[in-house]
């Protein structure tokens, strides 16, 4: 059969197709979409109806906000879709994507790991940070290791020897100008050998804890929490929990990580210093 060139096709044969032939995906909190006549990619935060129509926002990576109605004209990873109202499942589907975000490589085995680490200042920074881009660190063989405190961070830069083959990228809690924590930064960027191979990011935040976003827990704010008595121990005061010890400090932790499903639980000053990390030690 000889091929028929583009203005052979007639009206039938350039006719879209069938809208009703598209996927359904059923809309539910986390799942990131493309809106193809904008461009704006976000995952869904939020579903209500309004006007006797649902309205999903989606949320960017900078934490911006868009609505759009559920329907067609959506993309997944640039396929077409038609977004459906959020349905009950038997069993949690399989991500499309990653928690942050990323397409996930489907049968993709985890890489060795390779001589660049992340460092984090505590244990619960290391979880949510494996919580959110723990598959995409097992591609690229990245490991993140808590160092439980950043008193001695210049000494233990040093011991690591960074090089152009042996990158740390590091993420610090409170990092703010005047601060204690930036003039620990400031003498452990001086280190020899750290000069492009070493890169300290941190967030603003006494504690990673607040990098969740207080809507993903469903309070309005984070706590203030009086000067002199333990963080920690007085966010979980406040909020009615448990805080007796170490133990409790624990639980409280596990139940706001379990709170936390993708990136768009995030406030966005941390989610731009981790894929910065990331991006420095892939690179």
């Amino acid at each position: 059969m000889d091929r028929l060139s583009y203005d052979a096709w007639g009206p039938a044969e350039l006719a879209a197709p069938a809208r009703t032939e598209l996927p359904v995906v059923p809309v539910e909190r986390g799942l990131v979409l493309e809106d193809a006549e904008t461009g704006w990619v976000g995952a869904v935060t939020r579903v209500e109806k309004s006007g006797g129509m649902h309205v999903m926002s989606l949320e960017d990576r900078n934490g911006r906000s868009r609505s759009f109605p559920l329907g067609f004209g959506f993309l997944i990873d640039g396929r077409p879709v038609r977004v459906g109202p959020p349905a009950v499942r038997k069993a949690p589907a399989v991500p499309i994507r990653t928690a942050s975000g990323s397409v996930r490589v489907e049968g993709m085995r985890a890489q060795v790991a390779k001589a660049s680490r992340i460092w984090v200042e505590g244990k619960h920074d290391a979880e949510l940070v494996e919580k959110v881009w723990g598959d995409d660190l097992r591609v690229e063989g990245i490991v993140v290791e808590p160092l439980h405190g950043i008193d001695g961070l210049a000494s233990a830069v040093s011991d690591f020897g960074p090089s152009p083959q042996r990158k740390l990228g590091i993420l610090v809690d409170h990092l703010v100008k005047g601060s204690k924590e930036s003039r620990i930064v400031a003498e452990a960027v001086a280190t020899p050998g750290a000069a492009g191979n070493v890169l300290i990011v941190g967030h603003p935040y006494v504690d990673v804890w607040q990098a969740i976003k207080p809507s993903t827990l469903g309070i309005p704010a984070w706590p203030s929490v009086p000067r002199g008595m333990d963080w920690k121990t007085g966010v979980l005061k406040a909020l009615g929990w448990p805080r007796s010890g170490a133990e409790d400090i624990g639980l409280g932790w596990q139940k706001l990580l379990g709170a936390v499903r993708t990136y768009a639980d995030l406030e966005p000053s941390l989610l731009g210093r981790v894929e910065e990390v990331i991006d420095f030690l892939t690179a």
